[in-house]
């Protein structure tokens, strides 16, 4: 991993701040992701991570602050072959089969003919579903059209890849197999930016986040939150953190 802190990060925030209907939703955001990190924000629900990731992937634009992604200042339309993003809700087209959505994607993202076909395929064997290739999304499990939306994300190879809560309603021993290709995916120098409110998850990240009421409250490693806290978990830590003190 380079040194998050690298004079061209492929993620810079300057002071992003959201409101909707006069609540802050961020206040105040600054943080730099470096390439090849995986960073993970960590946060109850409603804290403002999807808010956050919203503003990086450039769906939504600051009230205040400055959201840079790969040294473009967003949002930016031409930036959307260059990174994955795969939603908290899955934007499928359900009367089509899940082949059929991989191509379309495929097509927005500028993929074609064979190369297009073996992305599809090396794609859905990440997440399991090849035998389901086929199959109307419309008869796919909520798991599977999760598993489906990592797939898409997936599909580009992109130099950056955003995940939204990504193993929510996966069963135990895909979300493994799925940790292991996105471990492999940041040995390879892709940038992974992830929320979570899974512990462990969390402590599998280069660096965590830690969100509270629209705040980071603290960034470091897992182990070096822990350490600074005096915990033996980053539960623990996220704990002691929210209680009031800031690291």
């Amino acid at each position: 991993m380079n040194d998050p802190l690298s004079p061209s990060p492929v993620v810079e925030l300057d002071g992003i701040s959201r409101a909707f209907g006069g609540r802050a939703v961020l206040d105040g955001i600054t943080l730099q992701v470096g390439r090849g990190e995986l960073f993970g924000l960590l946060g109850p629900s409603g804290s403002g991570k999807t808010t956050l990731i919203k503003l990086i992937t450039g769906i939504d634009r600051a009230d205040r602050g400055v959201v840079r992604l790969l040294g473009e200042r967003m949002p930016r339309l031409s930036m959307l072959q260059r990174f994955g993003y795969m939603a908290q809700s899955d934007a499928l087209y359900a009367e089509l089969t899940a082949k059929e959505n991989l191509m379309f994607f495929g097509a927005l993202y500028g993929l074609g003919g064979v190369r297009r076909e073996e992305r599809i395929r090396s794609a859905m064997a990440v997440v399991d579903l090849l035998e389901h290739l086929n199959k109307p999304v419309s008869a796919y499990s909520g798991g599977m059209k999760r598993r489906l939306s990592l797939a898409i994300a997936l599909l580009h190879e992109p130099e950056l890849l955003i995940l939204d809560e990504p193993t929510v309603g996966i069963d135990p021993v895909l979300r493994q197999s799925i940790w292991r290709e996105l471990l492999a995916l940041r040995d390879r120098g892709t940038t992974l930016i992830l929320t979570t409110h899974v512990m462990d998850e969390a402590d599998r990240c280069d660096r965590v986040g830690l969100i509270r009421d629209g705040r980071l409250t603290a960034v470091g490693s897992p182990a070096d939150l822990k350490a600074r806290t005096g915990t033996a978990t980053i539960e623990d830590a996220f704990i002691a953190i929210g209680g009031g003190a800031r690291v």
